[in-house]
């Protein structure tokens, strides 16, 4: 994929990261020092979008640990000299691009597109513990259509585990 010039960067490193488009929050320019890097990222930690970052290519391993360390070893992307002769694209996680640009600096214009914080999953006693509820008001049909719509997890998963409860129980 190459992306055509425009009018900003951001865009472009948000089409060729291959992460979630849908919800984006451009973050700009993060802190110099550390900590109020730390700082800044512990406000974003939460923001369900991809976020879009810009940085200087002399603090980007630095930046990119922080990212690691603050939001999690997230999927991310360090898009280079977008729309130019030596345009790059790196993907992998937060920590494994902070290995390899501390291993090999870079230079030139950077962005880092992080991916949004994955929910986390669901256990099956979760699940189980809802129905419990649920079913004192609800048939089967309708509370496992309930539960997956509030937790997002599959319809099927629900009923499933509906099904597996001991005979006799509503």
């Amino acid at each position: 994929v190459e992306a055509l010039p425009g009018a900003s960067a951001v865009l472009s490193a948000l089409l060729i990261a291959g992460l979630p488009s849908d919800a984006f929050c451009f973050a700009g320019f993060l802190p110099v020092k550390s900590a109020a890097r730390r700082t800044r990222l512990a406000e974003l930690k939460d923001v369900p979008a991809t976020l879009v970052i810009f940085e200087a290519p002399t603090r980007l391993a630095e930046s990119l640990r922080d990212l690691a360390d603050v939001l999690g070893d997230r999927e991310a992307a360090v898009a280079r000299e977008l729309t130019k002769l030596h345009e790059d694209v790196q993907r992998a996680t937060l920590s494994t691009l902070a290995a390899k640009i501390e291993a090999q600096p870079v230079k030139g214009e950077v962005v880092i597109v992080v991916g949004p914080p994955q929910a986390a999953p669901v256990s099956d006693a979760d699940i189980t513990a809802r129905l419990e509820t649920a079913l004192q008001d609800m048939s089967l049909r309708d509370a496992a259509k309930a539960i997956a719509e509030a937790l997002g997890v599959p319809k099927s998963r629900v009923y499933e585990l509906g099904l597996r409860r001991p005979r006799g129980e509503k």
